[in-house]
């Protein structure tokens, strides 16, 4: 998705133009499609989850029964992936409540990120903890959420938070040793 295609479609559609929605929609979809690939990937064979059905509850809670509110694409990735991210806990949770059971194993950091789906009881400590680095540092979370929930890497990463690619690097080391820690003590 171009963004300066994207964003000239947001402006007509602000401006109530038809014809930008019908051809907003398909990017939109595009760029959904790609973020639930990428997070249900790694997902167990079987898996009732399936990228359309997470693609379709994120676009509703992204588009509700208004316009979007989107700025730009990068504010649109962010909130896509923080919708999904939000879904996939909630599946998350309840699957785990389902199963009423057992304590979280100790794992790295980027194993959880790279499984949570997998294992709900894993990502329902990731999600936790990300809610809880949210509280210490709001741009170190998004940071995190982009880079695991979004898929974006290092220049986008620094163009949708708007800082240097050297603070993306020193934040992400920074939130994901944290988010290390966290999730050690939580086990």
């Amino acid at each position: 998705m171009e963004p300066v295609q994207f964003a000239g479609l947001l402006n007509e559609l602000r401006g109530g133009s038809r014809k930008a929605v019908d051809d907003l929609t398909p990017m939109v979809y595009a760029e959904l499609h790609s973020i639930a690939t990428r997070l249900l990937r790694r997902e167990r064979e079987g898996h009732t989850l399936q990228p359309t059905a997470l693609i379709h509850e994120a676009y509703l809670k992204l588009a509700g029964n208004s316009r979007p509110q989107w700025q730009d694409r990068a504010h649109f990735i962010g909130l896509a992936s923080h919708v999904m991210r939000q879904i996939l806990a909630k599946y998350a949770r309840d699957r785990h409540a389902q199963k009423r059971g057992g304590g979280a194993a100790r794992i790295p950091v980027d194993e959880a990120l790279a499984a949570a789906p997998e294992r709900p009881s894993e990502f329902m400590a990731l999600d936790d903890a990300l809610n809880e680095l949210a509280g210490i540092d709001e741009r170190q979370a998004r940071l995190i959420e982009l880079k695991y929930f979004g898929g974006l890497k290092g220049e986008e990463l620094a163009e949708v938070l708007g800082v240097s690619l050297s603070t993306v690097t020193r934040d992400c080391r920074v939130a994901e040793a944290w988010l290390k820690g966290f999730l050690t003590r939580a086990a």
